[in-house]
């Protein structure tokens, strides 16, 4: 399989991890020679109820022996995916209405840009240096790194850099601004928490000029950090939230959301502003909405801040400098990424899942599903530790 693998599918980096997978369960990953993975990844922040839940699992099989894909986003009515669309305003601010359901979150981004420059009559936006938001074009055009760009311009004209938590810049947010988008909280840069009310001034910047706040949930958001939605930890409602990731309990999904005035920009002069065959698909949705009252069903919100506690109580060592993030959405950092490169191969060989992040090579993702128990976090962690020890 691996060979195969490596001859017929595209690949992302020169050098993938291959593991063969033949299952998964839990917090673990089996190969097809039988070892066993405790996976601290969960699919990079995308299985919050870990692998193959049984809810999950009873839920689709449900769905698919009734429907499956019948029509295209928006004209039918699908009991999975009205259910879904409701929950999902029931947990959101008041300001938020309605839901449109993607196949992605950088396809929600790209939504919720088209979006924000159709509420507002205006093109320009304002992104954060060493973001991320996807890499379709639209999305790419916002991504704060610019090696990452330099291939593949042209971009998207009129987009700005802001640094992040630096509130010297906001006066590039102006009346020419159609929206700011940022990461509730900064993922491929490090797992990088707003601070001194920065979201808040934000905020304030785009509401004195007519700018729209867009806030991107897709890594933080369902749970991660403590709350349902990441920005709740710092007293602000965006004007647009961009979803994604957890949202599918393991299956494709973005979505974004808004006030009912905003979105129904997007359904005349011209219609179908925003076309998505695969959006809103009922067995995804299905998974969506089994996960979102998993989460809250089991108190794995509440849970996750004590989670975050064993973590940081357990991975003490000195040659980690500090440890990012908040929640199950950690970053511990390193003096240098020999550091993390070599504790991501030797934790897979001791039967531990690790990855790194995009923009800071010093550190490494430790963000495990939600419902991951104590005994499971202290396994990793002493995996970690006596990896480090080598060193």
């Amino acid at each position: 399989m691996l060979e195969d693998f490596l001859k017929y599918q595209a690949k992302t980096t020169p050098h993938p991890l291959g593991l063969e997978i033949a299952s998964a369960s839990g917090s673990f990953i089996f190969d097809t020679q039988g070892k066993s993975y405790l996976d601290f990844v969960a699919g990079v922040s995308a299985l919050p109820l870990g692998h193959s839940h049984p809810k999950v699992v009873r839920a689709l099989k449900s769905q698919i022996e009734k429907y499956m894909h019948v029509m295209v986003y928006g004209e039918f009515a699908q009991a999975p995916a009205v259910a879904l669309c409701k929950k999902l305003v029931e947990l959101l601010p008041e300001n938020h209405e309605v839901v449109y359901l993607t196949n992605s979150g950088t396809e929600a981004i790209e939504g919720a840009m088209k979006l924000a420059k159709r509420a507002t009559q205006r093109s320009g936006l304002v992104a954060a240096h060493n973001s991320y938001h996807g890499s379709t074009h639209g999305a790419l055009s916002l991504l704060g790194f610019e090696q990452q760009k330099k291939g593949y311009r042209p971009l998207l004209p009129g987009v700005s850099f802001i640094r992040f938590n630096d509130a010297s810049d906001l006066n590039q947010i102006d009346e020419t601004t159609a929206a700011v988008l940022l990461e509730t909280i900064q993922g491929g840069a490090g797992f990088i928490l707003p601070e001194n009310d920065y979201l808040k001034k934000v905020k304030k910047r785009c509401e004195q000029v007519g700018a729209l706040l867009l806030l991107d949930e897709i890594q933080p958001g369902f749970g991660r950090t403590g709350k349902m939605f990441g920005f709740e930890h710092y007293g602000i409602a965006p004007d647009i939230i961009v979803m994604g990731k957890a949202l599918g309990g393991g299956l494709p999904i973005g979505a974004f959301s808004a006030s009912k005035a905003l979105m129904n920009q997007l359904e005349d002069d011209p219609k179908l502003g925003h076309i998505t065959t695969f959006g809103g698909n009922p067995v995804i949705a299905t998974a969506a909405l089994t996960t979102i009252n998993e989460i809250i069903d089991q108190r794995l919100m509440e849970q996750t801040l004590d989670k975050e506690k064993i973590f940081r109580k357990n991975l003490q060592h000195h040659l980690i400098k500090t440890i990012r993030g908040k929640g199950l959405m950690l970053a511990p950092i390193f003096e240098n990424p020999e550091i993390p490169n070599f504790l991501v191969a030797r934790c897979i060989e001791k039967g531990l899942l690790l990855f790194w992040l995009l923009w800071e090579k010093n550190a490494i993702r430790i963000s495990p599903p939600l419902n991951i128990s104590e005994e499971e976090i202290v396994m990793g962690c002493t995996i970690i530790k006596e990896s480090l020890d080598e060193l």
